[in-house]
């Protein structure tokens, strides 16, 4: 039975990595856990199959695969996500979005985090480099989807932007401003975006 098959009769399609799901088409595209081949999407990982939505004004389906231990959660526009900055450019990074909320993911999700999405205000004076460094750990917005297989990400709010860096001598460093974190061994400092964190035993007046 086809991925889309099963999904009309509502029925969860278990599969194993390699078999094939359905044809890729201008109605079905390639989403985690599978991959494209010959026309063909094919399931990557033992799991079951999910079809879902995509966000855009295409109406193409994702066709998806949950692993059988992997938890259903997936990255939603506005939830709070920790990511690690993995490539940096003058326009975006790269990220790995590690956890949704307090919810750690089994596997990890891509994202970008583009240069006019770093701060509300001032974004045409934005530097990359002086907001975020490879290994940066941040906490970030999902914003609505534009790209199917792509998730974007914001940190335009004081709350969000870099929680856990390391100093060039790799040792962690400690926010002293919103813009600087200083390494507390060589007290060097070094440009960040930083997030404001606020104390979970801090109650914040409304």
């Amino acid at each position: 039975m086809s991925a889309t098959a099963a999904s009309s009769q509502n029925k969860p399609l278990i599969c194993v990595p390699g078999q094939r799901l359905c044809l890729m088409d201008k109605d079905h595209v390639s989403g985690n856990g599978t991959y494209e081949h010959h026309g063909y999407i094919h399931a990557s990982i033992l799991g079951t199959v999910k079809i879902n939505e995509a966000s855009s004004d295409n109406n193409n389906k994702i066709v998806e695969v949950h692993g059988i231990n992997e938890q259903s959660v997936v990255p939603a526009p506005g939830d709070i996500v920790t990511a690690k900055v993995m490539v940096l450019t003058q326009r975006f990074c790269r990220c790995l979005i590690k956890c949704i909320g307090d919810t750690v993911l089994s596997r990890p999700y891509r994202a970008i985090l583009r240069k006019e999405d770093i701060r509300a205000t001032e974004k045409d004076h934005i530097d990359m480099y002086k907001c975020f460094r490879p290994g940066d750990i941040i906490l970030a917005r999902v914003l609505p989807m534009t790209e199917i297989h792509s998730y974007h990400l914001s940190t335009a709010e004081n709350e969000l932007g870099v929680v856990i860096a390391y100093s060039e001598a790799g040792i962690p460093m400690i926010p002293i401003s919103w813009t600087e974190m200083q390494c507390p061994k060589t007290h060097n400092k070094e440009l960040r975006k930083v997030a404001r964190i606020v104390p979970e035993e801090i109650a914040v007046p409304e």
